[in-house]
């Protein structure tokens, strides 16, 4: 073989994963060294993402109002047993908005493509609220691809008892976020004060857990038009999501673990995971983080990822 063949093959492998960037973004740095951020062209988007560590894979998706910076308190130490991969949803910070797709089946699609460029094999995928819908679909569309999943505060639509979820006065924004164009109008450069007082400071115990610093990182993640219709179309895809998961009753035995915390949806867990195990899912797990509100990553990191270590950990 000759020298210029080997080079093309070597160019061509290179080629064949993202390019991984340097820390620059001020939100890496506080990682500390050994992560750097990509971006991948997957199912007509793309997904931005950053990682670090080395060891079994560990996907981390965010929930809503926030972006992969979410999980900054624990990538660092679950580094030090596994490669981290913290993405942004589709439309979200730096990943492109798309016309659609927003359903959690189809971003559980890109997850799965986003695995697949990145030759990433029995991935564990960790998912809080909006995430959480969407490994949960992963687990029902690909599950010979996962080694488990685990579902940080969130019910589930179609599952019960997301009725009575939906019914509660604490879930107006759903219907809020689903209305046309309106939710737009009104939150159109105020997303600081309405991620901080909306959300923020009704969903933590501890309103420090989340500085004012954390919040203008998460609105600037929502700041543009696109990306704003992006992180309601999500909510609007919620009947989507409904059929989705009423129809999928097939027997699955991937490992679910219900995380709840225990001043927001962890006492829904019990009939949640009633629920899932009558759809077909035979190993469905609970855990309560406690002393905190709905955005337990943020206000209980170092519980959380530890349930993640003890349960993300090849057995």
């Amino acid at each position: 073989m000759t020298l210029a063949a080997v080079v093309l093959i070597a160019a061509a492998s290179a080629s064949a994963q993202p390019a991984l960037k340097p820390q620059s973004d001020p939100a890496m740095a506080e990682l500390g060294n050994g992560f750097a951020s990509g971006t991948a062209n997957v199912n007509e988007t793309t997904l931005h993402y950053v990682r670090g560590g080395t060891g079994p894979v560990v996907i981390l998706l965010h929930g809503f109002p926030e972006d992969w910076y979410e999980f900054h308190k624990i990538m660092p130490r679950l580094a030090m047993k596994f490669t981290v991969i913290a993405v942004d949803l589709r439309g979200i910070g730096g990943s492109t908005a798309a016309s659609g797709g927003y359903d959690a089946a189809n971003m559980a699609e890109d997850i799965y493509q986003l695995a697949q460029q990145l030759k990433l094999e029995r991935i564990y995928i960790v998912g809080h609220d909006i995430g959480g819908m969407v490994a949960y679909a992963f687990a029902r569309l690909h599950p010979e691809a996962t080694r488990g999943v685990m579902v940080l505060d969130v019910p589930l639509p179609g599952i019960e008892p997301w009725k009575e979820v939906i019914g509660d006065p604490m879930s107006w924004h759903i219907g809020f976020h689903q209305m046309p164009s309106l939710p737009e109008k009104m939150i159109a450069g105020r997303q600081f004060i309405y991620f901080r007082e909306g959300f923020f400071n009704r969903g933590t115990l501890n309103h420090k857990a989340i500085t004012d610093a954390d919040a203008t990182h998460f609105a600037d993640a929502y700041t543009a038009p696109q990306q704003l219709r992006a992180g309601l179309d999500i909510y609007r895809a919620f009947p989507a999501n409904e059929k989705f998961n009423a129809s999928s009753q097939s027997a699955i035995a991937v490992q679910i673990v219900l995380v709840g915390a225990d001043s927001s949806f962890g006492k829904l867990n019990p009939k949640i995971a009633e629920s899932l195990r009558a759809h077909g899912c035979a190993n469905v797990t609970t855990e309560i983080i406690e002393n905190s509100g709905h955005y337990l990553v943020d206000e209980q990191p170092q519980a959380v990822a530890k349930l993640i270590e003890d349960h993300a950990s090849l057995k």
